[in-house]
């Protein structure tokens, strides 16, 4: 997280951070894992009065950041989120937002967006897809030009809170090129199957569609001309993804340190001894470099920047390669105890695992780094 943050950002994420210590403390996230949406509604429309919704949105249509900077304001809840393994589609409901705030029509505007800010709808980005078309930016789904609209045909899966959204942002390729839909979850030939999740209270689901038929109206942008906003949602995805990974290792690291300066071995703190000493300065050395790789990123997709694809990509693949394991030499540290459902470590395991495999794995960002250098190249 930011060293230097405005006395605006300071008081959102201390608000944020008392909020969820309140309402979503470690004992209460257990509890949900039974919990069929993973959240409670009521939780995630303050979590939306509190502008968990609204930092990617112009204040034009509602919406509106702390400091300007949306992308990295959004970074403070995310890193928060991280370090409470919090509930809640945080990252669906934000890039929908985003993306209807960027090329919605008058009517998703009006009616769709304003009600994602206020918490009382959840959407969700349909654009993960399944072997052999999980490549990071490979879209099978085709939408066939049919009259006055189109007719949706494919599968996307994993795709977040899939089961709980009201609307579905949906990418496919069509005959003009990518294409984005917005789609209601209850559209006739749309079936949602939920899948069970690493995380405790993060849900997914596999989407069909079937001849799924929508009209123009449906369309977010114009036809064939998705590809920008595409770009858009996958940096977004990559600095909150790092930002709340960052977070889920802040909070791992700091139970380890206090367990090895409070457990004993033969009359001296594990701290003590030499080998552990140089895994923590591992450790702290992966964790500061996160910290900077996520906060750079926030900032350069905040300003549009021309390296933020590569800045947003960057984060993604160290935090996802080297927090995972950082977080397996934590439960190590533990010994025995780390590896009990009991104990808290694997809370924070699950979210990164979680993170890293979605929106793209590290060599996934590994290949697109290489790829955008290429391009910037030639």
């Amino acid at each position: 997280m930011e060293i230097a943050l405005t006395d605006d950002q300071e008081f959102f994420r201390d608000t944020t951070r008392k909020f969820l210590g309140s309402e979503c403390p470690i004992p209460k996230v257990r509890e949900l894992r039974g919990n069929e949406a993973g959240f409670e509604p009521d939780y995630w429309r303050q979590g939306a009065e509190l502008g968990w919704t609204s930092l990617l949105v112009p204040e034009e249509l509602g919406g509106g950041s702390v400091s300007g900077n949306g992308a990295s304001d959004l970074a403070l809840v995310a890193h928060a989120f991280g370090v409470h393994v919090a509930p809640g589609p945080l990252l669906p409901c934000n890039l929908v937002a985003a993306t209807l705030a960027r090329s919605g029509n008058d009517q998703q505007q009006s009616e769709v967006l304003p009600a994602l800010i206020a918490g009382e709808q959840i959407a969700t980005w349909a654009d993960t897809e399944l072997p052999p078309h999980d490549t990071l930016g490979t879209v099978a789904l085709r939408a066939e030009l049919d009259g006055d609209g189109y007719v949706l045909t494919g599968v996307k899966s994993p795709v977040e809170a899939g089961a709980q959204a009201d609307h579905l942002l949906v990418t496919a390729t069509a005959d003009a090129g990518l294409t984005q839909f917005l789609v209601p979850a209850d559209a006739r030939g749309v079936s949602i199957t939920p899948l069970r999740s690493v995380d405790l209270v993060r849900r997914y689901a596999r989407v069909e569609f079937d001849d799924v038929r929508v009209d123009a109206n449906a369309l977010v942008g114009a036809p064939g001309a998705a590809a920008a906003d595409v770009e858009h949602q996958l940096q977004i995805a990559g600095v909150v993804q790092a930002a709340e990974m960052t977070g889920a290792a802040d909070a791992a690291f700091d139970i380890t340190i206090d367990w090895a300066f409070s457990r004993y071995s033969f009359g001296r703190p594990l701290a003590s001894y030499q080998e552990i000493k140089h895994r923590f300065a591992d450790m702290k050395m992966w964790l500061e470099a996160s910290h900077g790789l996520a906060d750079s990123a926030a900032r350069h997709v905040s300003r549009g920047d021309d390296d933020s694809a590569i800045a947003a990509s960057a984060a993604k693949a160290y935090a996802g390669q080297y927090l995972a394991e950082l977080i397996q030499d934590c439960v190590q540290l533990h010994g025995g105890i780390g590896v009990t459902y009991e104990h808290d470590l694997h809370l924070f395991l699950r979210r990164v695992t979680v993170d890293r495999l979605t929106y793209g794995t590290p060599a996934d960002h590994h290949r697109r780094i290489g790829a955008l250098r290429i391009a910037q190249a030639a």
